[in-house]
């Protein structure tokens, strides 16, 4: 309980003054004293960049359709963003349960800020593991087509990450105890993942996989990476990334509406 004392504190003394920021480092100091977080980040990408990118990397050649390393990395990526985007939202239900969020609200400050810089802490974290993974696929032998696009490339993950926060959040706010929240994310989160097309290229899948795919917003955050890490895409990068800013404002409105309706 003493951890939160000293933001909650500053908050009730300084409310307009750097109210984002105190959520926001108070959420980086609780994942740097975390290590097994900080390790098992990159766990689970590095087995499915090892068992897929290799293991159905020859066939995915002889098929003719090039390097399934190049293909596959960028989809790790949004699967890095999303699994750590949205299991955020745990955080919001372990305030609630232990009494912190409750001592967060009455501080005289809008609850969307307090919203604002708990999620922006969790994109943070996101972003950290997608880049440690992006780095970890280097040394399995991804390589950049256009070093010039990296910058956006990084815009687009940290526009990702914010939108998968936001949606974590929202969830969050919603339910009550742990096991509904990993329910739901359980349900969401891998037909999010698979119909995606971070695993497979939809050029040559069923008509009904096309369909599903493309009515599922990840499926352009993945075309869009692909397009700036390794210069290949499904859609027109200018589709992908309105796609993308729709679906941050709707994610976005969603957590305010939920959060700002939260009982505690």
């Amino acid at each position: 309980h003493s951890s939160i004392r000293p933001f909650v504190h500053c908050l009730q003394r300084r409310p307009r003054v750097s109210v984002i920021y105190i959520l926001w480092y108070r959420q980086m100091k609780r994942y740097w004293r975390s290590r097994s977080r900080v390790l098992g980040a990159i766990g689970q990408p590095l087995l499915f960049l090892l068992a897929l990118g290799y293991g159905l990397g020859a066939v995915y050649e002889k098929a003719g359709e090039g390097n399934y390393l190049q293909f596959l990395v960028p989809g790790i990526i949004v699967q890095t963003l999303l699994f750590s985007g949205v299991f955020w939202g745990i955080q919001i239900l372990f305030d609630k349960r232990f009494g912190f969020l409750k001592e967060m609200l009455v501080a005289p400050v809008p609850r969307v800020k307090i919203l604002l810089g708990n999620a922006l802490g969790g994109a943070t974290i996101s972003m950290m593991q997608a880049i440690m993974v992006f780095i970890v696929s280097f040394a399995l032998g991804f390589r950049i087509t256009d070093w010039e696009l990296i910058p956006l490339a990084f815009v687009l993950m940290l526009v990702l990450s914010v939108t998968l926060t936001s949606f974590g959040a929202g969830i969050a706010s919603m339910v009550e105890d742990f096991q509904g929240f990993q329910a739901i994310n359980n349900f969401l989160i891998f037909p999010l993942f698979f119909l995606s097309s971070a695993l497979y290229p939809l050029t040559n899948v069923p008509q009904f996989l096309q369909i599903l795919s493309s009515l599922n917003p990840l499926t352009y955050s993945v075309d869009a990476l692909r397009w700036t890490l390794g210069g290949n895409s499904h859609f027109p990068i200018l589709v992908d990334m309105g796609v993308m800013a729709v679906t941050l404002i709707a994610c976005v409105a969603f957590a305010v509406n939920r959060f700002n309706r939260i009982q505690v």
